[in-house]
């Protein structure tokens, strides 16, 4: 698999004890999931599985762009848990107290390809809280696909 294949929405399974090997592929939109499992076995391996995966994925993205408005964004779906409450790896509200007045930002979070922890704040004032979360979102994944 090449580094500049774009992996957003796809996530490798492998189970060993269960026999399952292949490729998920997770979106969200409007608050709906949308996924499939594409198994090695069924596609003739890894690598046309994966093939598979994404076209897949990109036949959904370029759906929902058809039925957007400018209202929707396409998330990507992960859990949301007591250490992810934003529900996207790398992405936190921060709250930030500054003489006696608080600020809020989303943060997107990185190690770069020199082992460097990287962030970026986006301030819920200045963009609103759905903008700022979105531009959180963008950084990270620009971010980690250098």
């Amino acid at each position: 698999m090449s580094d500049s294949v774009d992996m957003t929405g796809i996530t490798r399974m492998d189970q060993p004890s269960s026999s399952t090997h292949g490729w998920m592929v997770r979106l969200q939109r409007k608050g709906v999931r949308h996924g499939r499992f594409f198994s090695d076995s069924e596609w003739g391996g890894l690598s046309e599985s994966l093939a598979v995966a994404i076209a897949f994925r990109d036949r959904l993205v370029a759906r929902f762009e058809r039925q957007s408005d400018p209202e929707t964004t396409i998330r990507i779906h992960e859990s949301i848990t007591t250490r992810n409450s934003s529900g996207v790896v790398g992405v936190s509200r921060i709250r930030q107290i500054s003489n006696d007045t608080e600020y809020f930002f989303w943060q997107a979070s990185w190690t770069d390809p020199d082992g460097r922890r990287r962030s970026v704040r986006f301030s819920v004032l200045k963009h609103g809280e759905d903008r700022a979360f979105e531009l959180a979102c963008e950084a990270r994944s620009e971010a980690v696909r250098k």
